[in-house]
């Protein structure tokens, strides 16, 4: 049996996969990037993902996903820092994107170093989404032309999201491309990542999907809010529309395709809120909360699971 991990897009809700994983590192004894197969992920899902497989030079998993835990800890403010000033001159994300790039760059730079997506140590693929040449894009570490890719630069274009953070130019298998984050067609990479896993072990016949979310989205938006909106009005709450219903979509299609052979551990937000880019203590400790919440609702998928990885 082939075992794949899909992670979700959320941004500084990534938190939530990150303690789910951690938890199974710890009941399995084993590192993520062994219990897998393939692992797949979009936006900071796609972070985690490329984090999780990276080697430190010896073969071994420069990252537990504990220690990722404190990439949202002791980063997520540094990634999304609040300044009166940004607010001011972006017009809150509307005339530019919200966040300085500097402050992402800096700690994927710290976190990945030099490392190339050629050395992980498992299977690895992270969306984007190519706005020049208007097609998605998948950045595989099989992959002879992707190889090369330097990790912290897929990192950052899998997590470009727009309003938020600039998009990333690259030069990949001398085609020019503009990269944003891939939740704007994929944020739940799941089928995806069984479509590959079907093409590169063609031999094998049974199939294990784990799927990780961030959160549920909880903020409804009434029609009497709705119904004068312009296009300022739309612009973020689409967005995360469009990443909350790609992520619906791709859970129906993968309980039809794997039936008893999918699990997907994801929690409704009723502590936390759902912004991708609220780093304040008191959403980071209900972020936490969440996560336990869902390790707890969720115990009996979680102990087969163990027993199957």
């Amino acid at each position: 049996m082939k075992k794949i991990l899909s992670i979700d897009g959320g941004g500084i809700r990534g938190i939530i996969p990150a303690l789910v994983l951690a938890e199974l590192e710890q009941k399995i004894g084993k590192p993520t990037s062994e219990i897998f197969d393939l692992i797949a992920g979009t936006s900071t899902g796609g972070i985690l993902a490329l984090a999780l497989s990276q080697d430190d030079g010896q073969g071994n998993p420069q990252y537990s996903a504990k220690d990722l835990i404190q990439l949202y800890e002791q980063e997520g403010k540094n990634i999304f820092p609040k300044s009166v000033w940004q607010d001011v001159s972006t017009l809150c994300g509307l005339a530019d994107e919200k966040y300085p790039r500097e402050g992402i760059d800096t700690v994927l730079a710290n976190y990945f170093g030099s490392a190339r997506l050629g050395s992980c140590l498992t299977k690895t693929v992270v969306t984007a989404y190519d706005i020049q040449n208007r097609e998605p894009l998948f950045l595989k570490s099989w992959r002879p032309g992707h190889q090369s890719i330097k990790s912290v630069d897929a990192a950052r274009a899998t997590s470009a999201a727009p309003t938020y953070f600039a998009p990333v130019k690259m030069s990949i298998e001398n085609k020019d491309r503009v990269l944003i984050d891939g939740g704007i067609f994929i944020n739940t990479p799941s089928v995806s990542a069984y479509v590959e896993a079907l093409r590169i072990f063609p031999e094998e016949k049974d199939f294990l999907v784990v799927s990780l979310g961030t959160g549920e989205l909880n903020r409804p938006i009434p029609y009497r809010q709705a119904k004068d909106w312009g296009i300022v009005e739309w612009l973020n709450p689409l967005l995360s529309c469009v990443f909350d219903g790609v992520c619906d979509a791709a859970n129906y299609q993968m309980s039809l395709l794997l039936e008893g052979n999918y699990y997907r551990l994801q929690t409704w937000l009723d502590k936390a809120v759902d912004e991708m880019d609220n780093v304040s203590d008191e959403n980071m400790a209900a972020l936490k909360a969440e996560a336990a919440t869902l390790l707890k609702e969720h115990q009996d998928d979680i102990q087969r699971l163990c027993s199957i990885l």
